[in-house]
């Protein structure tokens, strides 16, 4: 497990690891699983490679509040909605940075995901990158994400015409990863010219595998038990940091891009606006690297949901199809208002995300002693995690029918109609996803561009298998492709004029936070 207690840190908090019995006074009263083995703990039936699906599984037969004990440590978690939107209070609870989350450190340090509360460039970083993920800026992100958009399609139409079938997660990786590295950074990895994935890719994999596995191992057997990991482990995070200071070195060495406000110029050349502080050397390796890995694992987890539930579900894909040739009509390249029309396409990416997040969990902790829910006694610093792919399936807020894929569970009237906080695929509060604007709408533009090329067809005889590596991605999915009559105009380039007219108009405005 990551760390055991060690001192206090600035907050007055042990630092490290905290198990439950630190900081739940009535832990008894808690349910757990029945089989609990000495030393090891709630092990029976218990798998290494999928811990988040083990919890889905006690989840139901536990209840919305539950704890598993593993290796001495104790957990709680949580998934009941009344009790998730307790935990949801700003005032009473905070982010906590706890089991894999806080295994990244080694590589992201104090970077926006993985900083500790009290920890001052967090707050530093988020109010200088903020402006970055406004309408505006988006705006302008958008003719770039149409570009490697094209490079993607370019890619499966050859596949496409070989007869092939292709690798749905593999090249959603490559397509966010390019996506967040140009955006953000002015920088191309190459990805869809490589037969292999980008070294970059076999890093980041490689560090987040290594997180995870940090967990399923008790602390004190780590360095023997995971020996030949942790080299590798090593190994990864000089990669990234090598790749990362070349980026941050060449774009110093070109003088920047002059104030046009791309992440990295941002983090390079913006000072606070209050304050007049400015990023560290340190912390803006740690901020590119969080974004490169943040920014694209997630999203092309979403995007790879959400194909193989269209490729299930013919009628599904027919009617967002449909919308998207009503909405997008002739136009050769969207513009990036008509991208927010598409509304079912939205949906159908929503629901994907409330199956599977691809952030399946995230953890609170009280501000100050408190009751959770009425009932549950907690003292300063006790966390929990909430299980947001349990969260996602409450029968009481979703219905009998929770665990079937069903868009319409988020027309408008539906939305209005449940009680806040029961989706939550970006975390919540004041740390909940700084991007979630920007993945929203890259992954909504390439479904729809999907969508108006191809008809997507499944392998008949593929069962949907998620693999977890702290995030969640379908494993081994493959789909064929058809490309439909008429459907030469999409996807071949933006209509650069228009867009930058598009980008141009946009209002300025500042991106909503996903905590409802």
């Amino acid at each position: 497990m990551a760390g055991t207690t060690n001192g206090l840190a600035p907050d007055g908090l042990p630092k490290g690891f905290r198990s439950a019995e630190l900081g739940w006074p009535e832990l008894h009263r808690i349910p757990r699983p029945p089989y609990r083995l000495p030393l090891l703990g709630d092990v029976v039936g218990a798998s290494r490679s999928t811990p988040m699906q083990d919890s889905l599984r006690y989840a139901r037969r536990l209840g919305p509040i539950f704890r598993r004990r593993a290796f001495g440590n104790e957990f709680v978690f949580v998934w009941g909605a009344g009790l998730a939107a307790d935990l949801a209070d700003e005032e009473r609870f905070a982010k906590h940075v706890g089991l894999g989350v806080a295994n990244l450190r080694p590589v992201a340090g104090d970077g926006l995901f993985t900083a500790y509360n009290h920890e001052p460039n967090w707050q530093l970083a988020h109010d200088v990158l903020a402006p970055g993920f406004s309408r505006e800026a988006m705006a302008g992100y958008h003719v770039m994400m149409l570009d490697v958009a094209a490079r993607l399609t370019d890619h499966w139409d050859r596949a496409g015409a070989a007869g092939r079938t292709v690798d749905v997660p593999g090249d959603m990786t490559k397509l966010t990863l390019e996506t967040i590295a140009r955006t953000g950074f002015g920088h191309d990895f190459g990805s869809f010219e490589r037969s292999r994935p980008h070294p970059f890719v076999t890093a980041m994999v490689g560090t987040l595998t290594y997180a995870q596995r940090l967990n399923t191992v008790p602390a004190p057997l780590a360095p023997w038990l995971l020996r030949g990991a942790s080299r590798r482990n090593t190994a990864d995070i000089d990669h990234l940091n090598r790749t990362v200071d070349d980026l941050v070195r060449a774009r110093r060495a070109a003088g920047g891009r002059g104030g046009t406000g791309d992440l990295l110029d941002r983090m390079l050349e913006t000072a606070h606006p209050e304050t007049g502080e400015r990023l560290s050397p340190e912390n803006v390796r740690r901020q590119v690297i969080t974004f490169l890995v943040a920014g694209h694992e997630t999203t092309s987890g979403a995007l790879s949901f959400a194909l193989h539930y269209l490729a299930q579900h013919p009628g599904i894909a027919a009617r967002a199809r449909a919308e998207v040739d009503r909405v997008w009509g002739d136009t050769e390249a969207p513009g990036y208002e008509q991208v927010a029309k598409l509304r079912y396409v939205r949906r159908v990416l929503d629901e994907s995300l409330r199956l599977w997040p691809t952030a399946p969990a995230f953890a609170r902790e009280a501000r100050t002693d408190t009751v959770l829910g009425g009932s549950y006694p907690m003292r300063r610093g006790a966390w929990a995690l909430v299980l947001a792919g349990m969260l996602h399936r409450d029968p009481q807020v979703w219905g009998p029918d929770a665990e079937e894929f069903d868009p319409d569970r988020f027309d408008a009237k539906a939305v209005r109609s449940r009680a806040p906080h029961t989706f939550k695929p970006f975390g919540t509060g004041a740390r909940a996803c700084i991007g979630r604007q920007f993945a929203l709408h890259e992954a909504t533009l390439v479904l729809g561009l999907l969508l108006r090329r191809y008809e997507l067809r499944p392998e008949p005889e593929y069962r949907l298998r998620v693999t977890e590596r702290l995030t969640l991605m379908p494993e081994g999915l493959r789909l064929r492709l058809e490309r439909r009559a008429g459907s030469g105009r999409a996807g071949t380039g933006p209509d650069r004029a228009a867009v930058a007219e598009d980008a141009a108009s946009a209002p300025r405005c500042p991106v909503p936070r996903a905590d409802d």
